[in-house]
């Protein structure tokens, strides 16, 4: 008994000394690793746990202006009241939920936006357990146990699945005040993290941007500031042409968002999306207020400004507004005037305007209205249609005739005054084909009555000439393919089939004849084959007016530096010089002999143009009708061109009114192209005069664009030398 004891006595110390020697062992390798973790990798820990970053924030800026070619603004900016919300790195999902629900007491946030997928993760983020359940552990193996998935296509999957089985009813249960939450959680989550995107921004009101300044320590990452948006002081003119802005919900628009994004542009900023908005937004955009968050952990230790915005740039465009808005009342009264006889005009809707100055392609006015019918009221009304002005094409008619002559001497195919019949054409196997004025007879005509009355006849002879052959009654006319592209290669000289490169983006070249049978050549010589816009025929009627010169058209005139003084312009930073793209191949005299025949058009009493013989400015020009079909009925486009002073044009327009009319007489008026023409002109000199006597110095009404090119001064020498 005793030798027991003696024996479990002796077996007690040695297991002391065994736990001893492993508690030794334990404490030695701590120590070890402690002196590892302060003394060999201590530094680099500690530089680690005080280590910050920086993140460079862009921050928008109020747009420039836009100003008329007199300093009218014709679009600004207005402020707002906004309350905005910029989120951390990292900010939970719930924690951007808590702050919504809070804010939501404070403001009211419109829910039409909010979709079927926003309740859906809503509902998902607020009831968990219920949105666990709808997928069951034996799915979620067998997707895991699929080799071709990867961890994130199986939590994707998953979360697809839970959303597809989320009830009807489950959704209906969620409340207004929810689904408030929802919009305004929507636009917390839809910027990159330490961007400010905007909560609301319009119809904020005092109480709420107030209520909400009040309880900002309890709504972290919510601010209230001042916003912008965008104001078109004539919402009813131009509206088109000057384009439209993204919202800040909106963003960069999806079609331009990889080229915005390689420009340093944010994914929520507002940008320019069409017309003047677009083509300039680069100098629209402005200096983005750029602010250096130093971040720890996530979290926002430090904002540093780096650079201070400034709004973007201001731009004068060369549009005259006032007379723009006479404009497109003119024609919304002449269609109107049309429209009451849908009989006569039954597929009249629409007519466009260009006014340039011809010398240096300033545009002083495009306008264009069409008549439709609202969907929602159901009733007729007038709408801007100034886009038209250069994407839609059209056949024009007898305007061409200039570009024909002049075609004729550019070729040697026909002489300045050479003598030609007008006569019923009989080509074998057509009908025969007339000018408009002479169905029996047989007409010597000039080249310069051949403008004045606008004869058919004698431009199918120069058609044949080009071509290489002649009319002889009751046979085939010559077949020359290249005749046509002859003709286009010298009409492109005057603007007609190619872009005018006006600085607006969308522009039509016009639609290009694709059959090359003889008849065609012929039709193509009275402008009814191919088809141009408006602002063609305005830059074509501007190169016959200025001497030969093709002047490139542009609507904006200056860039300046943005102010703060509402009633002063800043400083010009850049200004639109002309461009003359190039001077057509025809001599001083050829060209002069097409302008005396212009002249005839209007001043004498068989002009097709005569309704300007009596008027207070000496003007000059050509008038055109064009067979087309719609709905494979005959209608008539009806043009006019034209420009004035006769002696030194300061101004030239385009006039085109698609399907006018369905017969050239009897059943309807077939002139409201130079009714509209008429009454556009009379008031452009109709203001000139009255601003000249508001004025002391006259000369500072209409003034043009200094620094020209050499181009434009030779433009001039030569018109004061040929006079």
């Amino acid at each position: 008994m005793k030798k027991n004891k003696r024996k479990r006595k002796t077996h007690v110390p040695v297991r002391m000394n065994l736990l001893f020697f492993a508690v030794f062992l334990l404490f030695s390798l701590l120590v070890l690793r402690l002196g590892l973790v302060q003394i060999v990798n201590g530094e680099s820990y500690k530089k680690e746990v005080e280590r910050t970053e920086d993140i460079v924030v862009n921050t928008g800026v109020p747009r420039g202006k836009m100003y008329d070619r007199y300093g009218n603004v014709i679009v600004d900016n207005v402020p707002l009241n906004a309350i905005t919300y910029t989120r951390a790195n990292s900010t939970k999902i719930e924690e951007m939920i808590e702050v919504a629900s809070r804010l939501s007491e404070y403001i009211e946030k419109d829910t039409d936006d909010v979709t079927e997928r926003d309740k859906k993760d809503y509902w998902l983020i607020n009831h968990k357990e219920e949105a666990d359940a709808k997928v069951t552990a034996s799915e979620i193996k067998k997707l895991q146990n699929n080799e071709d998935l990867s961890e994130d296509d199986v939590n994707k999957k998953v979360y697809q699945m839970r959303l597809d089985r989320i009830t009807d009813k489950e959704l209906a249960s969620l409340t207004d005040k929810d689904l408030e939450i929802i919009a305004i959680y929507r636009e917390f989550s839809s910027g990159y993290a330490l961007n400010p995107q905007i909560v609301k921004n319009e119809d904020v009101t005092p109480q709420e941007f107030a209520a909400v300044s009040e309880h900002l320590s309890e709504l972290p990452g919510v601010n209230t500031t001042t916003d912008w948006k965008r104001s078109y002081v004539f919402d009813d003119t131009l509206r088109t042409i000057l384009g439209n802005v993204s919202s800040a919900r909106e963003g960069l628009p999806k079609n331009l968002v990889d080229s915005y994004l390689a420009q340093d542009y944010n994914r929520n900023d507002r940008v320019g999306k069409s017309y003047v908005e677009l083509e300039y937004e680069d100098v629209l955009q402005g200096q983005k207020e750029q602010i250096k968050n130093v971040t720890k952990g996530g979290s926002v230790l430090e904002s540093v400004l780096v650079q201070q915005g400034q709004r973007g740039k201001d731009i004068v465009l060369t549009i005259d507004m006032e007379l723009q808005r006479e404009i497109e009342k003119i024609i919304e009264e002449e269609l109107s005037k049309q429209i009451v006889n849908r009989n006569a005009s039954p597929n009249l809707d629409r007519a466009y305007v260009v006014m340039i100055d011809p010398n240096t392609g300033e545009i002083l006015a495009m306008a264009g209205k069409q008549y439709v019918k609202n969907p929602e009221t159901g009733k007729y009304e007038m709408r801007d249609a100034a886009l038209g002005t250069f994407t839609s094409s059209y056949e024009v008619g007898s305007v061409v005739k200039g570009a024909t002559v002049l075609t004729g001497y550019m070729t040697g195919k026909l002489t300045p005054g050479e003598v030609l019949i007008d006569e019923p054409l009989r080509i074998k196997g057509t009908k025969p084909k007339t000018s408009w004025f002479n169905k029996y007879q047989q007409i010597p005509m000039t080249d310069l009555y051949a403008l004045e009355k606008s004869s058919n006849a004698y431009m199918w002879k120069v058609a044949l000439k080009i071509a290489g052959g002649r009319y002889v009654p009751n046979e085939p006319i010559v077949n020359n393919p290249e005749a046509f592209d002859t003709f286009r290669n010298h009409y492109a000289q005057f603007g007609l089939g190619v872009p005018t490169g006006i600085d607006l983006p969308g522009e039509s070249s016009g639609l290009t004849g694709t059959k090359t049978d003889p008849g065609f050549l012929l039709d193509l010589a009275i402008g009814q084959f191919d088809t141009y816009t408006t602002m063609q025929l305005a830059q074509y009627v501007s190169t016959i007016a200025n001497d030969g010169y093709r002047v490139q058209p542009h609507i904006m005139k200056e860039i300046r530096e943005p102010t703060n003084e509402k009633e002063s312009l800043g400083p010009i930073l850049f200004e639109k010089e002309t461009n003359v793209l190039n001077r057509i191949d025809a001599t001083p005299a050829q060209i002069e002999h097409v302008q005396d025949g212009f002249y005839r058009v209007y001043h004498n009493p068989e002009g097709t143009g005569y309704l300007f013989h009596d008027a207070p400015y000496n003007a000059a020009g050509k008038s055109g009708t064009a067979e087309t079909y719609v709905d494979g009925e005959l209608n008539y486009n009806t043009t006019l061109i034209g420009y004035a002073p006769f002696d030194n044009p300061e101004v030239a327009y385009a006039t085109l009114v698609p399907a006018s009319h369905i017969q050239a007489s009897g059943v309807s008026d077939p002139y409201v192209n130079k009714y509209i023409s008429r009454r556009v002109m009379d008031k452009y000199f109709e203001l000139k005069k009255e601003r000249a006597e508001k004025v002391k110095d006259p000369t500072s009404v209409n003034k043009k664009v200094e620094n020209a090119e050499e181009a434009e001064e030779q433009m001039k020498e030569e018109r004061e030398e040929n006079n």
